[in-house]
């Protein structure tokens, strides 16, 4: 009898560690979206603070990240962050003072996804996930891969 209870005991731990790992890859997967909607949502913030400055070619390159394919995004957020520093070395800091707070918004939006990836990717690393397959209905998470975007703050006049 009591042979039968501890199968069934072990049994139910097992299973219930197998859900909690399964379930934990599913919400991985989903802080994964979550935190590239909310890296979008600033990448988008950041290219219209740009296109409204007056300057041709910081417009033209935040035009180009809005209307890049998500393939070419980060090449096109990298083309904005240096004509963005180009234009703060050229015209001034008060010239991109705009873009300053969705640059550094667009950071920390970075940073979360970076970490977020990093953290589902260990997961799905492991060797229980791995054999189990409890990653297959998910795709591989990706990093986004820009140039620190933050930007300097205008100084204050004395």
């Amino acid at each position: 009898m009591w042979v039968v209870v501890g199968v069934v005991a072990a049994v139910v731990l097992v299973a219930t560690y197998l859900t909690w790992i399964a379930s934990r890859v599913d919400r991985l997967h989903g802080r994964v979206a979550a935190t590239f909607s909310a890296l979008d949502a600033q990448s988008v913030r950041r290219a219209a603070a740009a296109a409204a400055m007056d300057l041709a070619e910081v417009q033209t390159a935040a035009k180009a990240v809005l209307g890049a394919h998500p393939d070419d995004r980060e090449a096109a957020e990298n083309d904005l962050t240096r004509v963005l520093r180009w234009a703060e070395v050229e015209a001034g800091p008060a010239a991109v003072a705009a873009a300053v707070e969705p640059s550094r918004r667009l950071a920390l939006a970075r940073q979360v996804h970076t970490d977020v990836v990093r953290d589902a990717l260990a997961v799905r690393r492991r060797w229980l996930v791995r054999l189990l397959r409890f990653s297959r209905r998910h795709a591989e998470p990706r990093f986004f891969d820009i140039d620190d975007p933050v930007l300097d703050e205008p100084a204050a006049p004395s």
